[in-house]
This record gives structure tokens, sequence and C-alpha cells, in this order.
């Protein structure tokens, strides 16, 4: 019979009937369990380690599932999941068809709620806790968040009304100093004055919200939280507990260097060595494209401005912070402010260039709408990951960008193709323009191999706004993509028996759509294929509908893209296929239409 613990441990109630001086042991074996796995299987490490005796501790304490604990974001939740019923296909985390990397209600009864984006946990916590006291149930509420994540506006206004309430809601602040990147604010510059004690206990802003504060306490201290949590159980109300962590614990490189091993890849799980891969002759990641560029503009623009939610990192807005800190901005975990400082700016005559993740940027939907377009300010939106990102899912896939851009007026939106057109669209709307733009472009690396493109080989050309471009000849038929699908696209017209059949047309425009060519491609054209690497519904194939149908045209129009329905995690090849806009599934598509006019024409 095994000897660790963890072996025996299937759910919380197995975890209650050990002793607590048998837990320091289970967090070694729990930590130990993330590690070997993640350093093959790849996935979040950072954020999962620091919490293994606050994630213990909890599940120890309370009554879970029937005690609701609600996880912030949800990256440190490997802990959570093992266990809670999914040691034995932990394995399978984030992968096609395995379980999910975020807490997601229809895995299981311990996941309360679905999380991806950040500082959602208190309002969920409390909405729960107010609808337990309705139904008159005895439930204890538990609402974990980091200190990143609570700086964040949503957060506050969950406070704000916790502070009102009698709500049975504990609030755990994991205060570990950093989120993906460090932290950053005034409200971290408090948290840092509490943890030394600096900050009077008169100060305190918790307890001014009428939130009964308890804390600092070491968060790696299992008989102390243990304690703690005994206590707070019995206390009416709603709570706050801040607990000190630190994010890595137990992987000393994790450590050392949070920020590379939030997520490191693989990675050697007795070292903690990352493995390197090979870059060389690799094409640039369009990240780094974008935040080189940026720096390389700013050198000859003093009114350039960078501004980003969080991600400096994930962004490459850090090389703007290195060459100009007075002009570079990490706003936190606020998109809705990044995008209105932004408009702020562009009053004065900025130019402004506020980088958000595409699936962040729909967090300031309103921003958008009120702030910036319904104003005509020319802020340059630059949507990072932008259509399908892979293992992180459907909480994070930038799918939605060009159906929920191309209804506002007044916004251009621009799709590059590859990395060189989207140093020349940074370089044009660096030189001003009429209208608020967003250019989106997906995570990961570019097209051009280093031979004939280099990121410091800066040769600008000025981009014609509005205008598509022909890639490809044809006769019979015509295929209208968007963004980097165009390369998924030429690979499988290249790899057709007659090639010289279809036309290849890259709209990089979205908004305003080429009407002229349109007009060209639907009179030659009787038929017409639009890909892009979004949603279908509402995107740039529905453009090109709308386009025909105002125009009276009859065209035969087929749409690629991501269908109606949510796309689980995977691989960013393995979506593709599934979405069928893969090199395959394009190439199938096509052969079969061609073969359909062959027949009609015989």
């Amino acid at each position: 019979m095994s000897k660790k613990l963890i072996d025996h441990i299937n759910n919380p109630t197995d975890l209650r009937k050990l002793d607590v001086s048998q837990l320091p042991q289970l967090a070694k074996e729990l930590r130990d369990f993330i590690i070997d796995i993640v350093s093959v299987k790849e996935g979040h490490l950072g954020a999962s380690l620091g919490v293994v005796e606050l994630t213990i501790a909890l599940h120890y304490v309370f009554d879970t599932p029937n005690d609701l604990l609600v996880w912030d974001v949800g990256h440190q939740a490997y802990g959570h999941k093992i266990l809670t019923e999914r040691r034995t296909k932990f394995d399978t985390n984030r992968q096609l068809g395995g379980i999910s990397g975020f807490p997601k209600r229809s895995e299981s009864v311990y996941d309360t709620f679905g999380v991806g984006h950040s500082s959602t946990s208190i309002s969920a916590a409390l909405g729960m806790a107010i609808a337990s006291q309705l139904k008159g149930e005895n439930k204890h509420h538990i609402a974990v968040i980091g200190d990143a994540s609570i700086a964040s506006g949503m957060a506050f206004e969950g406070l704000n009304h916790a502070g009102v309430t009698d709500a049975d809601l504990l609030i755990i602040l994991n205060d570990n100093a950093i989120g993906i990147d460090p932290s950053v604010g005034a409200l971290k510059n408090y948290l840092t004055a509490v943890k030394e004690g600096k900050n009077p206990k008169q100060n305190n802003m918790i307890k001014s919200l009428n939130i009964d504060y308890s804390g600092p306490i070491d968060g790696h201290d299992l008989e102390g939280l243990i304690k703690e949590l005994e206590r707070l159980k019995k206390v009416k109300g709603p709570k706050f507990l801040h607990i000190v962590t630190t994010k890595g614990k137990g992987l000393q490189q994790a450590e050392d260097d949070q920020v590379k091993y939030h997520a490191p890849g693989k990675f050697d799980a007795t070292t903690g060595e990352i493995h390197k891969k090979s870059e060389e002759h690799l094409p640039p990641k369009f990240q780094d494209v974008f935040g080189l560029t940026l720096v390389e503009l700013a050198k000859n623009n003093p009114k350039i401005i960078g501004i980003t939610p969080a991600m400096p990192s994930g962004s490459s807005m850090k090389f703007m912070m290195e060459a100009f800190p007075k002009r570079a901005f990490d706003v936190g975990i606020a998109e809705q402010h990044a995008v209105t400082l932004s408009a702020g700016m562009a009053t004065q005559g900025m130019v402004v260039f506020c980088n958000i993740y595409s699936t962040f940027l729909q967090r300031a939907y309103d921003q958008v709408i009120h702030d910036v377009a319904l104003q005509n300010l020319p802020v340059i939106f630059c949507l990072d990951r932008a259509g399908l990102v892979g293992e992180d899912g459907a909480t994070h896939h930038g799918v939605f960008d060009l159906a929920y851009l191309r209804c506002i007026p007044n916004m251009i939106i621009y799709a590059p193709k590859d990395e060189l057109e989207l140093q020349n669209i940074l370089y044009t709307a660096s030189l001003g323009l009429k209208h608020p733009i967003a250019i989106r472009y997906p995570r990961g690396r570019g097209f051009i191999k280093d031979s004939k493109f280099q990121i410091s080989d800066f040769r600008f050309e000025k981009t014609e706004i509005g205008k598509a471009i022909k890639l490809k000849k044809g006769k019979k038929i015509a295929v209208l993509s968007t963004g980097t699908i165009a390369n998924n696209v030429t690979l499988a017209l290249s790899e057709l028996e007659n090639p010289d059949e279809i036309a290849h047309y890259h709209f990089g425009f979205v908004k305003p759509l080429d009407e002229k060519k349109l007009h060209k491609i639907c009179d030659k054209f009787a038929t017409i294929i639009t890909v892009e690497d979004g949603v279908t519904t509402g995107g740039f194939g529905s453009a090109v509908l709308e386009f025909s149908a105002k125009n009276d045209y009859v065209n035969e129009i087929f749409l690629c893209g991501v269908p109606d329905y949510f796309i689980e995690h995977g691989t960013v090849d393995e979506l593709q296929q599934f979405c069928n806009i893969d090199v395959d599934g394009l190439k199938s598509l096509f052969s079969g239409l061609l073969e359909e006019k062959e027949e009609e024409e015989d």
C-alpha cells in the first residue's frame, strides 16, 4: 500500500480524516505532484504552488462542496482540482478533451463558479451568500482573491456592497505582491505597509468598509491558517482575512523568478531548470514586433504613449517601459481605466497605444463605445492574443473582437496577415488617424523567417486605410480572408491540384471594407468563401454577406470561422482543425467546391 498521503485523498472528505499533524506532509506531496505534472504537461505553476497550504486548510476546515469556495482567476486552483476528485486525470489538464486549466462549473460540483478573468470572486461569492440567506440555508461562502486582482474596479464594487450586508462571506486576500507581473499602484503600496506593520490599525481601509478584518498572517503556516479559519467560521457577517504567501513556494527557481515561472512551459521537475527551445531562425513573436516597433516609433515622436492593464511582459509593453518609463504605463488589472485613461490622453493630442488582450478588452466594452468611439478619439487599440489562443480555452480565446467592434461607429478594424503588415499599420497609426483603430494579431510567432525579416530593420511603409489586396489570381472561386489565417489559406491553395481556379484576397481592413474591391469580386465570382479566426456570427464573413445583400448580389457565399458556441481548450492546431480552418480543412473545402463546379459545367 502506498505510503504517500496524496494517493489516498480523492476528495475533501478523505482529507478531513487526516490529523492536523499530517497536513504538512500532504502539502509537500501536493507541491511535488503539481511540479511533476506541470513540468511535463505545462500550465500555470507559480500561483498554485503559492496556495498549497491555503487550499488544504480551506477544504479541511470548510464543508466543501456544501460550503461554497470561489477562486479568483483560477491560476491558483490546481491544488484544489487535485484534492477534489481530479487527481487521477490531472495529467489531462489543458489538453484537448481533458480537464480545464481553470475552475469550471460543468466539470465539478467543487467548482462553484467559472473563472478565467480576474476580480470576479467577491461579487460571485457575495451573490451566492445573499441567495443562501434568502433560501434559509446555513452555508459558508469563501472568495480567494489576489492582491493584483483586488485592485480592479469590480473587486472594489463587490467590497462596497458586501460592507452593507450581513452575508456570511469570507474574503481571503492572497497577498504575494504579484499577478503575472509584479503588482502596481497605490493599493499595492498600502498592502506592503500593512505587511510591514507601518500602517496604523485605525487606518484600515477594509474595516472602514464595515468588513471584519484579520491578519496579515503567514499563508504557509498550516496550523495557524486552520486555527484562524476555524475562528472566522464563528464570526457573523462579511469577513476579510489577509494572508501573505510566496508565489512559486517550494521550487526555488519559481520563487526567484516569479514572472517566468508563472507558466514556464516544460522544465526539469528536480532542478526546476526550464527546457530551452532553440529560437534560431524562427520568426519573431507578434508581441515583440509590437513592443519593439513601438519603441522605435516613440524615439521620433514624443507624443507616443503606451498603456497596458497588467500585461507588460505578455504584451511586450515592457520594452517601452524600459526605454521610456515616463511614457509607458502598467495600470494594473483595470481594463476600463486603461481605455478611458487612453481617451483622456488622446483629448490632449497624445498618440496613445492601448495594448490589451482581445479577450480582456471585452471587460471595457462600454468605455470603448462611450469614451473613445462616441467622441471619435484616435486611440490605437492593439489587441494581442486575437483568435484561438490554445490551452487556456474558452475564457481566453480572442474570437469575438471582430464581431463586437465592427458594430461600433467610427471604429477602424485591421488584422495584419504577418508581422511586416503589423509594423506598417503601427507606423501608419502613429502618423495620426481621424478615428480610433483596433489592430488585432495572434499569440505566438509570425511567418517571415529571420533571413527575410529582421525585427530591428525598421523600413516602414504607410498602409492605405480600407484597401484589400489580391494575393492570388483565380478563375472560378474567390477566397476572402482577414488576418493571419491568410497563411493557412495560402498553404491550402498551394496543395490543390488546380490552384489556378481559386483567387485569394486579403481583407486586412474589416472596417472600413474595401467595397470597390468587393463589387469587382461579386461581379466576377459566383462562389465566394470568407475565412477568419473569429466567430462567423457578426464577424468578417457577416460583413461580406451584408454587403452582398445590400447590393442585391446573389453570389453563393460560404463562411468559415469559429462556430456559434464556446470553443474549449487544446492546441491552436487542434482547435483550428475542430473549426475546419486548418490547412487540411480548408483544402478539403476548396477541393469539394471545385469538384461541384466541374460537375455543374459538365
